[in-house]
């Protein structure tokens, strides 16, 4: 009987991280692959505006959920007849904030621990970086808020990949927005805290591998 009731704990234990580490996928789904070649790109460059532009951050967990932002640092963007040809965008690591917790004793521990070498070890990596290395345009009636493809290498820590995801961009009156709302796998970039692909025996302390990203960024 005991037996059983351990193998019942076990399927639903099993299922629950199925169900958490298969959340984001299809259209939020980012293809990683290689360091791509930046090459150089003309255009008009169009500085990002750091107050305007916004990255915010979900992170999930057997047990729940933590969200919350970080900050732009600085960013340049090409365009060229109406299109994005380049350009880079840095996020300052050091502005980890959770919104969630409304203990302030408990929101600092996790923020101190995101920064820690468990994670993102911002002492020793202070910023993250996408270098953009294509942009096409992309119809798809099943994604009216998506117009592009989007291919740069990001860099967190001390890894480069390249990244491809959909996004919306648009260009008015001199003024450049993008928007994307895609999941990353942090072990890809040697994140490996908490993870079940690495971990045996984590029960609730496991951490979902992907984290996902809603991004807008604003250009003058």
């Amino acid at each position: 009987m005991k037996r059983r009731i351990f193998s019942m704990a076990m399927i639903v234990f099993a299922a629950t991280a199925l169900l958490i580490s298969g959340c984001g996928k299809s259209e939020k789904e980012v293809k990683v692959g290689d360091k791509q070649n930046a090459g150089k790109n003309s255009g008009k460059p169009l500085t990002v505006s750091v107050a305007d532009s916004k990255v915010n951050w979900l992170g999930k967990k057997v047990t729940g959920q933590h969200n919350g932002t970080i900050k732009v640092l600085k960013g340049e963007v090409l365009v060229d007849n109406g299109k994005v040809t380049g350009g880079s965008v840095e996020i300052d690591m050091k502005t980890i904030a959770d919104e969630d917790l409304k203990d302030e004793e408990y929101n600092k521990k996790l923020v101190t621990h995101l920064s820690s070498a468990d994670f993102f070890d911002v002492g020793k990596y202070p910023t993250s970086k996408l270098e953009l290395t294509k942009v096409e345009e992309l119809k798809d009636a099943t994604k009216p808020n998506v117009n592009s493809t989007v291919t740069g290498n990001l860099t967190m820590k001390d890894v480069t990949k390249s990244i491809t995801f959909p996004a919306e961009i648009k260009i008015e009156n001199g003024v450049l927005t993008v928007k994307a709302d895609f999941d990353v796998d942090r072990t890809d970039w040697n994140i490996k805290y908490g993870s079940g692909k690495f971990f045996d025996g984590l029960g609730d302390k496991m951490i979902n591998d992907k984290f996902n990203l809603n991004i807008s960024i604003i250009a003058k």
